[in-house]
């Protein structure tokens, strides 16, 4: 299968009520079981005025990798015309799916179309809570998500902070779902290799990502990053590493047959997100820690 090509009809409808039914329903993580879409008009659908704008760029489903790259790429400059501070974390994630997706494109990966397909469901769990926040649906979205939003909508934190909590909420909740969505097995190992390299695309791009921000959002960063040398790359991507390799266990417990370990997989997944969401803004607790942060970063 051409990995850029779009996705058949029947398989993108199964992708996305994957997606969908282990973002909603505990159970449908399972083997063997079936997810659904919810019906438009549903009780816990709150809606409310949103930009128009953003709503139409968020409204329809990802269809394939390069759908999914260029409208993310759309997003983020939406978000930099509205000086929106949701941009700062999607700077960094368009320029990793972008990256991931070339080398899709080159056959980098053991298996290309399951590596799509997990591009495709990731990016789309990351649409779906732009959409629902828009919206005003809060009420769907994951805690780590509105702890992100809502500190980015009021423009005081950090912005390492804002890039933080984008990679928390997406790496430490929706990850799983994407492993549980898009199936672990057949060929577990080849699929782990495959999702372990997604680790060495940030690794390349680390460098470019930080550059970025520094020259449009936080000049300081690129002072921080001369003087602590390799270390905070080397961090960076320990960091986020094992975040990957939580993600790929919590997966394995929402794939499991036994409806206590996906209720407990679920709960873990929600948790572990939304702590370390409180802790990334912990420096907000002190407002000389985080004045001196704010200098530091060249944003004070």
């Amino acid at each position: 299968m051409d990995a850029t090509a779009p996705v058949d009809g029947r398989r993108r409808k199964r992708l996305r009520a994957a997606a969908v039914g282990v973002r909603r329903d505990p159970s449908a993580a399972g083997p063997g079981t079936s997810a659904t879409l919810d019906a438009p008009g549903d009780a816990d659908r709150t809606r409310s005025e949103g930009d128009p704008e953003l709503l139409a760029l968020t409204a329809e489903p990802y269809a394939d990798v390069t759908d999914a790259r260029d409208r993310l790429r759309a997003l983020q400059a939406a978000f930099e015309a509205r000086d929106d501070r949701r941009a700062v974390f999607l700077s960094v994630y368009s320029r990793m799916t972008a990256a991931v997706a070339e080398r899709i494109r080159r056959g980098e990966f053991a298996d290309p179309a399951w590596v799509s397909d997990y591009l495709v469901v990731f990016a789309n769990h990351y649409r779906e809570a732009v959409s629902d926040y828009e919206s005003g649906a809060v009420d769907r979205l994951a805690d780590a998500w509105r702890v992100a939003f809502d500190a980015a909508a009021r423009g005081d934190s950090l912005v390492l902070q804002d890039t933080a909590l984008g990679v928390n909420a997406h790496i430490n909740y929706d990850l799983a779902l994407t492993l549980a969505a898009v199936g672990v097995d057949p060929n577990r190992s080849e699929r782990y290799a495959d999702h372990s390299a997604v680790t060495g695309v940030i690794r390349d791009v680390l460098d470019e990502t930080q550059d970025a921000l520094a020259a449009r959002d936080a000049p300081g960063i690129e002072r921080l990053d001369d003087s602590l040398g390799s270390f905070d790359e080397w961090l960076c991507v320990f960091t986020v590493d094992e975040c990957r390799d939580s993600a790929w266990r919590t997966a394995l417990g929402l794939r499991s047959r036994f409806g206590l370990r996906r209720r407990l997989a679920r709960w873990t997944n929600d948790v572990t997100a939304t702590g370390a969401a409180h802790l990334i803004l912990a420096p907000r607790a002190s407002e000389r820690v985080h004045d001196s942060l704010r200098t530091l970063e060249g944003t004070g």
